[in-house]
């Protein structure tokens, strides 16, 4: 993959760079745990159960390498990538 331009980062740019990726993987974060708390049941004292197939499609999700997932697998993972891929394009590795 080549990149058409680089940014040497200075230390103030880094910081800046740092809490922008933070406040990416919050909201991630936070949206991945709206749609599981939605994949699950909750029990008269709040907590939340996630159902037998659920935990079964995840557990082969984990167990599977990227280069074994669907193409619509990966494309939910790119989908997550673009969200902060234009903070660290620029810069220079």
């Amino acid at each position: 993959m080549k990149i058409a331009h680089y940014k040497t980062l200075n230390s103030k740019d880094l910081e800046e760079l740092f809490e922008k990726l933070a406040a990416i993987e919050h909201q991630r974060w936070s949206d991945w745990q709206k749609y599981l708390h939605s994949k699950c049941i909750k029990n008269e004292n709040g907590d939340l159960t996630i159902p037998c197939e659920y935990v079964n499609h995840l557990e082969q999700q984990i167990n599977t390498p990227y280069c074994g997932l669907s193409e619509r697998e990966k494309e939910s993972d790119r989908k997550e990538v673009r969200k902060y891929w234009k903070l660290i394009k620029i810069i220079k590795i």
